[in-house]
């Protein structure tokens, strides 16, 4: 009864209800302003309607912001001038505060590795296909250079990539460096925070960066105080307020260890239990990551430095920690490490996707956990599909968000009319972002096929070409498929039409807003 209790008020006063209902008061404030001043409905709307058409234009006019992105809001401000407008001002700019904004730049200026050259990476890409060396140079142009002198380590399910980790930090003898989206209390991060408490007490450098967003439900109000007095030096990004704000569009959904500048992690993985399939959410979770040792963790560290200097400009950490003690065994090919930030108007990872698709003679095998794709995207699977090339995609069977995964099945008849082989992973959920084509390029990261992840969050992931980790990639996807169940004609006629298709087709168009 204690117990029942004590969730009961732990809910009540948690965080997300606490926001939830602060938004909630402010919105009737909102409504009940728009009721007591109705008598001058006429002189409003007709402001509104001046206000929405200078909108409008700024939206149509607006190079960086993807036309699905457009239509999304160009919609509700037409249909609901008052409440559109409000909103769109309130959460349509893809923007972090500028002040923090501002600081990442600079940072980004000071340990970014823009403008560095690996020769011995240019001589590698000489050996390789012409395709592979034209995505390379992309990656590089975007600021993130080519490596050699790197081992890379295809991890999956989350189970293996937890013992790995838990290994490598144990080993830590300067720094550890942790960036992620979701960490939460349980299982899988009690050993974690019981070997980081340990590595602080002797002395390692030990910092973490979680997301406001992502841990709103996992972990405590400021659970970063918490960590700092277990001497880890803990930042929480871009903290949920219950504010209205312009500032809270933006996360960072980047999954980053580093561990003395020897070892790096990227992919997919959280720090909570579903991960590692402790408790079940959706069914079996299937996912990724990949472990890097080499010149390439180089990267991982600059990356994270300059997120952690940007949030916590009083406790910078410097360049001196990025080279590692001793080289490392080669992949025998290429690693480019890359990140994507909203702050700029290129889309790393949704450059890299299409360079991949364009480029692919033979196949492109991917797996995402959500399909909501912009034009772009589509027409570079169909075109490849109708060119002979196979496609295929690996989706989850069990959503775990039901409208996203009701937009993804939504673009099946598209796809499969065009050639393009849909899978659904009949076991549960594939948050899996892996893309591998032709034995020569493969990337995992963090980076959905959502409009979220391509254009408004802080992404990551790592690119390779000639690297033995790609036929672990390719035989993994493979293997996933004996557990998965193509889509057909037959299955599309099943799910009906109706209700059904109207709902998807509705929540399809506001898609880039999920």
């Amino acid at each position: 009864m204690n117990k029942a209790k004590k969730t009961f008020r732990e809910v009540i006063f948690s965080k997300t209800v606490i926001v939830g209902v602060l938004l909630l008061i402010q919105l009737a404030m909102l409504l009940v302003f728009t009721v007591r001043f109705y008598r001058y409905f006429a002189a409003m709307y007709g402001v509104l309607l001046i206000v929405s058409l200078i909108v409008l234009l700024q939206i149509i006019n607006d190079d960086a912001m993807n036309p699905s992105y457009k239509i999304a809001w160009i919609i509700p401000i037409i249909a609901f001038p008052m409440f559109g407008v409000l909103f769109y001002l309130m959460a349509g700019h893809c923007h972090l505060s500028k002040k923090t904004s501002a600081r990442l730049i600079v940072e980004e200026k000071k340990y970014g590795l823009a403008g560095y050259r690996c020769d011995k990476a240019q001589a590698a890409l000489l050996k390789l296909p012409a395709a592979a060396r034209s995505q390379s140079e992309y990656i590089a142009r975007a600021g993130y250079p080519a490596f050699t002198d790197t081992d890379v380590e295809y991890l999956s399910p989350g189970e293996v990539f937890f013992e790995s980790l838990l290994n490598d930090l144990k080993s830590a003898e300067r720094y550890i460096f942790m960036e992620y989206f979701i960490i939460g209390e349980g299982v899988m991060w009690q050993p974690i925070l019981d070997v980081l408490e340990q590595k602080a007490k002797e002395g390692v450098d030990v910092r973490v960066i979680y997301d406001g967003f992502g841990c709103l439900n996992t972990l405590p109000n400021d659970y970063f105080k918490q960590l700092r007095e277990k001497g880890i030096k803990c930042i929480e990004f871009n903290p949920l307020i219950p504010i209205l704000t312009i500032y809270m569009n933006n996360r960072d959904h980047r999954k980053i260890t580093v561990v003395d500048g020897k070892v790096g992690y990227m992919g997919g993985v959280n720090l909570a239990d579903e991960y590692i399939n402790v408790i079940d959410r959706f069914g079996h979770w299937k996912d990724s990551a990949v472990r890097l040792k080499g010149d390439a963790v180089k990267s991982l560290t600059s990356m994270f430095v300059t997120m952690y200097n940007a949030l916590s400009p009083k406790d910078c950490c410097g360049m001196e920690k990025l080279e590692p003690d001793e080289p490392s065994q080669s992949c025998g090919g290429v690693v480019q490490p890359y990140s994507d930030t909203p702050l700029d108007k290129e889309q790393v990872g949704e450059g890299i996707y299409l360079n991949m698709i364009a480029k692919a003679n033979r196949y492109i095998y991917m797996c995402t956990p959500y399909f909501i794709v912009d034009n772009e995207l589509l027409t570079a699977l169909l075109l490849a599909a109708k060119s002979g090339v196979d496609v295929r995609i690996i989706t989850p069977h069990i959503g775990d968000k039901w409208y996203v995964h009701t937009v993804t099945r939504s673009f099946y008849p598209q796809l499969i009319a065009g050639g393009v082989k849909v899978y659904e992973y009949m076991p549960g959920f594939i948050h899996s972002k892996v893309f591998v084509s032709d034995d020569i390029t493969a990337t995992v990261g963090t980076v959905n096929l959502d409009y979220r992840s391509l254009y408004l969050h802080f992404e990551c992931g790592v690119w390779m070409t000639g690297c033995s980790a790609i036929a672990d990639i390719k035989q993994d996807f493979l293997t996933t498929l004996k557990s998965c169940h193509e889509i057909t004609g037959s299955d599309l006629q099943q799910k009906g039409r109706g209700l059904r298709q109207l709902v998807a087709a509705i929540i399809r168009v506001f898609a880039p807003l999920m």
